[in-house]
């Protein structure tokens, strides 16, 4: 069974695309940049369900088309019209060791001048030049890896030096 700890959402899945199955994607994640993926996981009902891939290809920048196996008419396309999509979050044995911005979301922000817990990322704000962790009670601090001290994947924390009167 897989646990929400092991994956990260890369995106939702739109509508269905053609009468062949295929399915739209909107892409939240540059992760098809920078590994291949033979599945991606779907939030179906609460339950996350591996879905292996024939094809992808991209239409846009934030838009994928997808061709899942099994998935083979646009009623059945259809009936994934809404779905979050995930991606395996990678160990910290993990060959790379590469970390998205994307896959921090959910992550407890710690403080690095006093260890202090200061919330959860709920949303990381890419779309000015300073990019931004948005906490769940609305707090922004910058997501600049200057500042950024330390990303523990397993225990799902960023430690962040966080500049005085920031907060």
């Amino acid at each position: 069974m897989i646990n929400k700890d092991e994956v990260y959402k890369i995106g939702r899945l739109g509508k269905a695309h053609g009468i062949n199955g295929e399915v739209s994607m909107q892409v939240d994640d540059d992760i098809f940049d920078r590994t291949d993926a033979e599945y991606l996981i779907l939030e179906l009902d609460g339950i996350m369900v591996p879905f292996f891939m024939e094809e992808y290809r991209f239409k846009t920048d934030e838009t994928a088309l997808i061709k899942f196996e099994g998935i083979d008419t646009m009623e059945r396309a259809r009936e994934l019209t809404g779905a979050d999509v995930y991606f395996p979050t990678p160990s910290s044995s993990s060959q790379d060791g590469e970390v998205t911005y994307a896959m921090l979301v959910g992550f407890t922000v710690i403080d690095f001048n006093n260890n202090k817990k200061i919330g959860k990322i709920a949303y990381i704000d890419e779309q000015t030049i300073n990019t931004m962790f948005e906490l769940t009670d609305g707090t922004l601090i910058p997501a600049s890896e200057e500042l950024i001290e330390d990303v523990d994947i397993d225990g799902k924390t960023v430690t962040i030096n966080i500049p005085e009167g920031l907060l």
